[in-house]
């Protein structure tokens, strides 16, 4: 009776628990809830820009008139290089020192008047044309004297021109020429009133003159120096 008893026990044991060799599967627990993968925020956005913030530019200071009489000038633009100003002109020779007066001399029959500048007050490239020269003739019956009283730096001489005829007597035709003329390139240059060309070159001491008359006649003489 009780072996009977115990092997029930045993029996009921097996079936509850199963055989010995028959360990029970260990069952995974159940699946919790996913864990899913933090979902992204809101972005943060940049504060949206506000309005800019400009500096009202500076009222105007209204300018206060200016006095009458000192109102200011225009400004004038002046050019980086500067043109050389312009020379001022030229005196003419001066009469002769004190000392030297006024000369009064008759050349071709004709009385001239004269008055020459002291040698030194003349440029040096003019001196050779200073001076009295007389003597010419440019034709057998025409005579000629020049007579060079002073020249300016700029080249422009004062002269005085006598011409005559070799004849004799009351009529005989001639006159003077008080005037200008211009020395370029070694030349002294004059024009008479009738349109007549005259031009004296240096030669040694006395001048080469040539004449040439509105009909284109060409005649030429030498000026002998006198003083």
């Amino acid at each position: 009776m009780p072996r009977c008893r115990l092997a029930l026990a045993v029996a009921a044991i097996l079936i509850l628990h199963g055989p010995p060799g028959d360990a029970q599967s260990t069952m995974p627990p159940p699946p919790g809830p996913e864990t899913l993968p933090p979902q992204p925020g809101p972005e943060t956005l940049p504060p949206p820009p506000g309005p800019e913030t400009e500096t009202p530019p500076a009222p105007p200071v209204p300018e206060e008139p200016a006095a009458p009489g000192t109102e200011t000038p225009p400004t004038t633009t002046v050019p980086e290089t500067l043109p050389p100003p312009a020379a001022a002109p030229s005196q003419p020779p001066g009469p002769a020192s004190a000392g030297t007066p006024p000369q009064d001399r008759e050349f071709c029959r004709q009385q001239v008047n004269f008055n020459l500048a002291p040698r030194d007050s003349i440029p040096e490239q003019y001196r050779d044309f200073v001076g009295v020269f007389s003597d010419a003739a440019w034709t057998p019956k025409l005579c000629a004297a020049l007579i060079v009283e002073g020249v300016r730096p700029d080249g422009i001489a004062t002269i005085v021109y006598a011409f005559g005829t070799m004849g004799v007597g009351p009529n005989a035709p001639g006159g003077t020429l008080n005037g200008t003329g211009i020395i370029q390139n070694g030349e002294l240059k004059f024009q008479n009133s009738d349109g007549s060309q005259f031009s004296f070159k240096p030669f040694y001491s006395d001048l080469d003159g040539h004449l040439v008359t509105p009909k284109g006649d060409v005649y030429e003489a030498i000026f002998k120096r006198a003083f």
